[in-house]
């Protein structure tokens, strides 16, 4: 798999101010009454629907790019949008692959979620290494963080809805927490400190002050079982709201395992917690693995699995659907076959909404479901895009 990410991932099972879209992203399918694609279904209430997209596969793969242009009106650049993608080399920078998808974002009528801006894994050689031998002081990090921040925010202005600006930087219980919650071991927090995190969204709200900026993480809604990593972020996103830091919603991960009990409840409660700051909230990276026979064919090894991945999936997407700040929900990929999934979690796969061989699974036919359920509800008011 392309995401390259840490393996260790712990998981289980009043209408919001949205955002006013540009011509170049009108919401597309909206209008039609009989379009049951999860795009169209989602619409009527004033609900984006996502898939993260793997560069390598848009275009040059057509059922794909047909399932991603016809039933999502939001598209999660994988991979294209990470630093070591955007500059593999010192002051160079590779667009294109960002480029290629926030244009097939902008001809299907999809908005665009960044992803992301600062993360501990996919930084680039020439920064990790400049730092491990010296040559790059923290000094000089944080001001090549800050110009990466200003550089990749402005190349996007007013293309981008959603910016991840910073990704997993709080402790899960088999890291070393701070006091704070904050992960002690985290690259950016060990070199820059805990203001690293008001100083990127300040930076990045520079760069396009009408982008929806979020802090995205997992294990933030009770997923492992306790309100610890929830509580750490919240009340550190409570303070930095107090500051006047410049950030505007949570990305909810999402990544539940049928092995481990999901608590639904605490899950929206949580969402909803989230909502009462004041905050938009987003299921950023949704997917529900389970035990298969291998990694080419998927096939659950226990038959119940098979109801119980629908099952937490619907659980996820409810959830997002009765809390009114929710505005989006995105699931990790579109396809089994090229999931992240069984390249970090061994004998685990069959996460997507889409089998192996790109057709839908009973998962897909439960979300359609569930979105045609609460059609025409629009507690999430106007489905927004890029620009505030």
């Amino acid at each position: 798999m392309k995401l390259r990410r840490r393996s260790a991932v712990v998981a289980a099972g009043a209408a919001a101010t949205l955002l006013l879209v540009p011509a170049a992203v009108a919401f597309a399918h909206g209008g039609d009454a009989a379009d049951s694609s999860l795009r169209g279904l989602a619409s009527k209430q004033g609900l984006r629907i996502g898939t993260a997209v793997d560069a390598a596969q848009l275009g040059s793969n057509k059922p794909y790019t047909a399932i991603v242009a016809d039933q999502f009106s939001s598209v999660t650049a994988e991979n294209a949008m990470k630093w070591d993608s955007v500059e593999p080399t010192r002051g160079v920078y590779n667009w294109k692959a960002a480029d290629d998808l926030v244009a097939f974002a902008q001809q299907h009528g999809q908005a665009v979620r960044g992803h992301t801006l600062m993360w501990h894994n996919q930084i680039p050689g020439w920064l990790t290494t400049g730092v491990a031998n010296g040559s790059i002081t923290d000094t000089q990090l944080r001001d090549l963080l800050h110009k990466h921040v200003t550089d990749e925010v402005t190349h996007f202005k007013g293309k981008v809805w959603q910016w991840d600006v910073a990704n997993e930087v709080f402790a899960n219980s088999w890291e070393t927490p701070r006091a704070d919650g904050l992960n002690a071991d985290d690259f950016w927090i060990q070199h820059l400190g805990p203001g690293v995190l008001a100083d990127v969204f300040r930076w990045a709200h520079q760069a396009d002050p009408k982008a929806l900026l979020m802090y995205n993480d997992f294990n933030i809604t009770g997923e492992d079982g306790t309100n610890a990593k929830f509580q750490a972020v919240y009340d550190f996103v409570k303070n930095l709201r107090k500051q006047g830091v410049p950030i505007d919603g949570i990305g909810e991960q999402g990544h539940l395992d049928t092995q481990f009990g999901f608590d639904a409840q605490r899950y929206q409660a949580d969402l909803q917690a989230f909502g009462d700051l004041g905050l938009k909230v987003a299921v950023t990276e949704a997917d529900v693995r389970t035990f298969v026979d291998n990694s080419t064919d998927q096939v659950p090894t226990d038959s119940l699995a098979e109801f119980a991945q629908p099952y937490e999936f619907s659980e996820l997407l409810k959830g997002c659907q009765l809390v009114s700040q929710c505005i989006s929900f995105t699931a990790w990929g579109v396809y089994d076959g090229d999931s992240w999934i069984p390249g970090t979690f061994a004998g685990e796969g069959f996460g997507l909404l889409y089998d192996v061989h790109l057709q839908p699974k009973t998962a897909y036919s439960t979300l359609q479901q569930d979105l045609s359920v609460a059609a025409g509800t629009r507690h999430h008011g106007p489905v927004g895009g890029a620009g505030k």
